[in-house]
């Protein structure tokens, strides 16, 4: 009996592993589409910890700070100003201050090669301020939760969100050979 109450919660767990895990909904589309951001990106930086080739750790690395500029880019043209008054203005601030030093060790890896002396070093130090990043957002009583505690409609946002990711994916992304 015990065995089967077991599997029985743990279909139930998987069943809402969608779902927020206080209230039992599903969150907002804006909140899913930067969660999927979030857990797309820590997953390449963990593979990028995998790789010894130099080719394939500029080629993910290339893919992780394409990412991360669409994400920053959408949040600050959309997110964070329609949240304004909604979240804490410190944390919003904050967020701001630490999109700024992404970017920046963004653009000091880029100007290196693989094989640079601190070029690993950097990529883990972002993928590390990446994470700190995250938490900020998701935690309880953090950015996305007092967003969804606000007025906005999250989920016709969550569709700008889409729409401007597209479009800058469009733009940024290197063209690819036919």
């Amino acid at each position: 009996m015990v065995a089967s109450a077991k599997s029985s919660a743990k279909s139930k767990a998987s069943a809402k592993s969608r779902r927020t895990r206080r209230t039992g909904q599903r969150d907002p589309l804006a909140v899913r589409l930067l969660k999927q951001d979030h857990r797309e990106v820590e997953g390449w930086f963990d593979e990028y910890e995998q790789l010894e080739e130099d080719a394939e750790k500029l080629e993910l690395f290339n893919k992780i700070a394409l990412a991360l500029k669409v994400h920053t880019q959408i949040e600050e043209e959309i997110f964070y100003p329609e949240e304004r008054g909604q979240v804490e203005d410190d944390m919003l601030d904050e967020a701001f201050v630490e999109h700024d030093g992404a970017k920046k060790l963004i653009a000091e890896i880029e100007a290196m090669e693989p094989n640079d002396e601190f070029y690993d070093a950097k990529v883990k130090v972002l993928g590390e301020y990446i994470k700190h990043h995250v938490k900020e957002e998701e935690q309880p009583g953090g950015i996305f939760a007092q967003a969804k505690k606000g007025d906005e409609d999250l989920d016709a946002m969550g569709e700008r969100l889409k729409l401007r990711k597209e479009q800058l994916m469009a733009e940024l992304e290197p063209e690819r050979p036919h």
